[in-house]
């Protein structure tokens, strides 16, 4: 057959992500469009007329263009299934099946018609956030506070007090114990042996799977002298496929190279050592003790986040590798304010794990929690007091918002997940105040005000009692 030749472009020519209003077919002339079906004061059709969607086609655009090829997603799509995917607690296929149940939802995302068929495949959610990457996804968190400035739901009078913590994002992985490193390390060799064609003399895979399971059995019964032979056994496995991958290939690329000198490290590392690996398939995973008694250890990384003290904005959020000191944290948090509000911070509260750093930091005055209430004026000790509102704001991320679990792959997917929680928690916010009308929103600002709690006590007590959340 002859073979067909490709339409050339005109130069200059680019395709640019298709338009927001992209479901436009001669039969939808016949049908009527959601705004005429939808109640337009619902607080998603308010918020997604609030919102600037050409922010995004403006800053994400020139990543999509391209001289041939199809056009890419539209943006106001993959933002707005983004922002409700971290609002409600979603994951990548379940947005995209609830998408396609719930008007409110399409329109929010950009849609004129009802739609019945899938607009897009759930993988298209991941190498969206693969091209983009997390100094990109910061402008999903700047554009909810945007909005937020907007509407006059967030002044500068907010950020002259912030709230500063740390905390942790625990990573998709398995408890790390010696067995089970030793026998997922020698499981992932083996496959990638057999795609390299690499000829083991043993794989261990009966064997193995067999051993692993009666270690698991020993220790539960907490017959540990049993249970420590037999993760013996592992290792000594690990280290004869080790070995014999070596022998036959004397110089490994790629994937294969990665592994060995993960498996090496699993191989020889003792108990007390620092810089360990905890995870095959996520080597950056830390180890972290924030002094918990229901939990000693936590596996993944610290992420720094700055909140208004009044009204409970989130401001500022990141993961940061390497488990850090918090205080030396603070300085690139309320540098990261600036960028994203365009106001600095004159106050910022922070816990004793901040001490120290006061002096470093010019621009803004340091407060730190454990003094006494009667060393100051109430008019000052109720901001001390409101320190601790930024611990339910990590409860509410980590149950509500998806920070408690993070199934993004990399150190890049770490800090992607905070700052989409950080985005979802902010959504919510806003389809909030978009709901309470503006006498509800005026008597309980007036009853914090009276009561003394800015802000934050009853107009978060309204969070369950919103139909939105229950969307």
């Amino acid at each position: 057959m002859p073979k067909i030749q490709e339409k050339e472009l005109k130069p200059g020519k680019i395709m640019q992500p298709k338009d927001n209003s992209f479901d436009q077919s001669h039969g939808d002339l016949f049908r009527s469009s959601l705004e005429q079906i939808l109640n337009r004061q619902h607080p998603l059709c308010t918020l997604g007329n609030k919102i600037d969607w050409k922010r995004f086609d403006h800053s994400f655009g020139a990543l999509f263009a391209q001289k041939k090829g199809r056009p890419a997603l539209p943006t106001r799509l993959v933002v707005g299934l983004h922002y409700l995917k971290h609002a409600y607690n979603e994951s990548d296929e379940s947005v995209v099946a609830r998408l396609l149940e719930n008007p409110y939802w399409q329109y929010f995302c950009g849609f004129k018609h009802f739609q019945h068929q899938l607009p897009i495949d759930p993988s298209s959610m991941t190498r969206w956030r693969k091209r983009l990457g997390p100094q990109k996804l910061e402008e999903l968190l700047t554009v909810t506070i945007h909005t937020a400035k907007e509407e006059k739901l967030l002044t500068e009078k907010h950020l002259e007090r912030v709230n500063v913590d740390t905390t942790v994002q625990e990573k998709a992985i398995a408890f790390p114990t010696d067995a089970r490193l030793y026998h997922k390390a020698r499981r992932v060799l083996v496959r990638l042996a057999k795609k390299m064609n690499i000829d083991l003399r043993q794989s261990y895979e009966r064997t193995g799977k067999k051993v692993f399971l009666k270690q698991g059995r020993y220790a539960s019964a907490r017959q540990y002298k049993r249970a420590k032979k037999e993760t013996k056994k592992l290792k000594t496995m690990l280290g004869c496929v080790l070995r014999d991958i070596e022998r036959k290939c004397t110089n490994p690329e790629g994937r294969l190279a990665k592994v060995l000198n993960l498996a090496k490290a699993i191989f020889s590392q003792k108990r007390d050592d620092k810089n360990k690996v905890y995870s095959v398939h996520a080597p950056e995973v830390e180890c972290i003790a924030k002094g918990k008694v229901h939990k000693k250890y936590e596996f993944g990384c610290k992420v720094s986040m700055v909140s208004s003290s009044k009204d409970n904005w989130i401001l500022a959020i990141d993961a940061l590798h390497g488990n850090p000191f918090d205080g030396h944290t603070l300085k690139d948090a309320l540098h990261h304010v600036k960028q994203i509000t365009g106001w600095q911070p004159l106050h910022a509260y922070c816990d004793r794990g901040y001490r120290g750093v006061a002096k470093d930091i010019p621009d803004t005055e340091v407060h730190l929690s454990g003094k006494k209430k009667k060393s100051m004026k109430a008019s000052l000790w109720k901001w001390f007091a409101r320190r601790s509102a930024i611990e339910p704001i990590f409860g509410h991320l980590k149950s509500d918002h998806r920070l408690e679990r993070n199934h993004l792959q990399g150190k890049d997917g770490d800090r992607m997940n905070a700052i989409l929680s950080g985005c979802g928690f902010n959504l919510r916010k806003l389809l909030r105040a978009f709901f309470l009308s503006f006498f509800q929103r005026l008597f309980w600002r007036y009853f914090d005000h009276a009561t003394g709690f800015i802000g934050s006590s009853m107009s978060e007590d309204l969070y369950k009692m919103t139909p939105a959340h229950a969307l």
